[in-house]
């Protein structure tokens, strides 16, 4: 599969494999909205934090940004689409190969913003459907940088629709992607209690990852 091209119909029997099914259950079971962190990244959290405070105020409130770090809240970017009846599938919703597209390419957007060069994409992990997309939608799509090890980028994007009764935002989708960029990228760092559970989330996919990348140099980045 090309990326910028919709699943095809293999591609979604693969994500419906009971492997891929089963692992998405045990992901979904010590989810960091179900159970608390684990120690070990309770006090990775705790030195990340203390790596923050001023040496020179010694104050809980006074937060400093470490070298080669940008904050967390400083990564996110956000799109807005409505959703055509051309992009409807056989039940008159929005195709999914249309959403996961239009995630694609905000994160590989993100990462290559943050990054500074044309990043290319290693893992798309635990896509989450929980909520059909009417045609007519207004579809909002918001894309966060949550971790970064070495040259690795890992982005979380968002997806909400919004109800024009109720003017309510209701989450469709969750898209996790690990990229790669071409130079070492900053650290990212957390400043609330919020952005801490997307940081260690990012972190829990980033090392599912199985097998390391090695970037080539005439490897094509285009997105």
């Amino acid at each position: 599969m090309l990326w910028g091209d919709p699943p095809d119909h293999n591609t979604s029997l693969f994500l419906n494999t009971p492997v891929n099914k089963g692992r998405r259950i045990a992901l979904s079971s010590m989810s960091l909205l179900k159970m608390a962190p684990s120690a070990e990244e309770r006090n990775a959290i705790h030195e990340l934090f203390l790596s923050t405070l001023d040496p020179k105020t010694i104050s809980f409130q006074s937060r400093i940004l470490p070298p080669k770090s940008v904050w967390m809240e400083n990564t996110k970017l956000k799109s807005l689409d409505i959703c055509h009846p051309q992009e409807r599938n056989i039940f008159n919703r929005i195709f999914g190969g249309f959403l996961m597209r239009k995630a694609y390419e905000l994160g590989w957007a993100t990462a290559c913003s943050f990054g500074g060069s044309r990043p290319f994409v290693v893992t798309v992990d635990d896509i989450m459907f929980q909520k059909p997309v009417e045609v007519g939608s207004l579809l909002f799509l918001s894309s966060q940088v949550c971790f970064t090890e070495n040259n690795y980028i890992q982005v979380r994007v968002h997806s909400e629709v919004a109800s024009l009764e109720s003017n309510e935002h209701m989450t469709t989708n969750v898209f996790h992607f690990t990229f790669m960029s071409e130079k070492e990228v900053p650290f990212v760092f957390p400043k609330t209690y919020g952005e801490s559970m997307l940081y260690l989330d990012g972190q829990r996919h980033f090392k599912s990852m199985t097998v390391p990348v090695t970037l080539k140099k005439d490897y094509s980045v285009e997105p």
